[in-house]
């Protein structure tokens, strides 16, 4: 079988929806891969990490472009991704060391929760006091910390953390939406680093692993999500915000 085209599809499929809504694709790739990798009979106690790490090394891609996408329309609260990203980066790193020592199972249970917080975030439509706004100095580096120590251990650009988190401090879903974008950049920069490093020399691993990152798939991912993450980028300035907000 062609396993690029999967992988291409895969790309296709999430990069829309990536762009649009601020998020990286890892709460979708991450299970599909699994599920593609297990097809493959790939090692199964490696297949979560390489799930995971590849995951991450697509969502840098991602991010760059839904970045570019939405500060074209001023959409992107610069002091936010400059005063988050240190947490993100040391928080991330922490995560992928963490990810190595645990067994799969507890990884897979981390993730579990991670969707299950994102599928809350949706049912839930808590209004914020208008008065709260984003913590400074050291609140700001611990919350973002422990956004990149999850996002790490789910695969994920941590998104469904962070859009939820600007929005109840009164961020405009708009900017929260092309905020996370810049978010995105250190989580998944750092994660992917943290996942190769600890993967280096690491024995069956298949053929054109980098490290967990399993390059062909890494490949078709890229080239699907750049052709589709402008397009989510785009719409998610024409949607109304009630409707943004109901999906997000």
């Amino acid at each position: 079988m062609e396993w690029w085209i999967v992988y291409l599809g895969m790309g296709l499929s999430v990069g829309f929806l990536a762009g649009m809504l601020g998020l990286g694709g890892g709460v979708v790739l991450v299970p599909l891969m699994v599920f593609v990798f297990d097809v493959q009979h790939f090692p199964a106690d490696r297949v979560l990490q390489l799930a995971l790490g590849t995951s991450l090394a697509s969502i840098i891609f991602t991010s760059i472009s839904g970045l570019r996408a939405h500060d074209r329309v001023g959409a992107v609260r610069w002091d936010i991704v400059r005063s988050a990203s240190p947490g993100l980066v040391l928080g991330t790193l922490l995560g992928t060391l963490i990810a190595e020592k645990l067994p799969t199972r507890y990884l897979a249970i981390v993730f579990v929760l991670f969707v299950s917080y994102a599928a809350l975030q949706i049912i839930l439509d808590v209004k914020p006091k208008p008065s709260r706004t984003l913590p400074a100095g050291p609140g700001m580096w611990g919350a973002a910390a422990v956004v990149g120590l999850i996002s790490s251990m789910a695969g994920a650009g941590g998104g469904v953390l962070t859009i939820p988190l600007m929005m109840m401090c009164n961020v405009p879903i708009r900017e929260a939406i092309g905020t996370s974008s810049g978010l995105l950049l250190p989580i998944a920069g750092a994660g992917a680093i943290g996942y190769v490093w600890t993967g280096l020399g690491k024995a069956h691993l298949p053929p054109f692993s980098f490290g967990y990152v399993y390059l062909p798939a890494l490949a078709g991912i890229v080239l699907g999500t750049l052709v589709t993450v402008p397009w989510g980028a785009a719409a998610a300035h024409r949607v109304p915000v009630r409707r943004l907000t109901s999906m997000g």
